[in-house]
């Protein structure tokens, strides 16, 4: 992996920087490497809580459809109840 590094400086508290080493031991990485793949990670979960929708937009979503047509939602629906008839006893009839 070949990409230009700037080096900076920066204050950490003692258990950070132990469990900065202990991860860079841990994996056999340098400390920097390490803040990298932390930083990278991060990032990714915040992209990926910025892509979810808000819970009330989710709600309005499955209220409406859940994005199914009208005919996949009838089949699913027909496709279940065949399962559920499929299982039942000869005194549940």
């Amino acid at each position: 992996m070949s990409y230009a590094l700037t080096r900076t400086s920066m204050a950490l508290d003692q258990f950070t920087l132990r469990v900065l080493d202990v991860l860079a031991k841990k994996w056999g990485v340098p400390k920097a490497e390490v803040m990298r793949r932390a930083v990278r990670r991060i990032k990714e979960e915040e992209d990926m809580k910025d892509q979810c929708p808000k819970p009330l937009k989710a709600l309005d979503w499955l209220q409406n459809g859940g994005g199914l047509t009208v005919q996949e939602a009838e089949a699913f629906r027909a496709e279940v109840q065949a399962e559920r008839d499929a299982k039942r006893y000869w005194w549940e009839a």
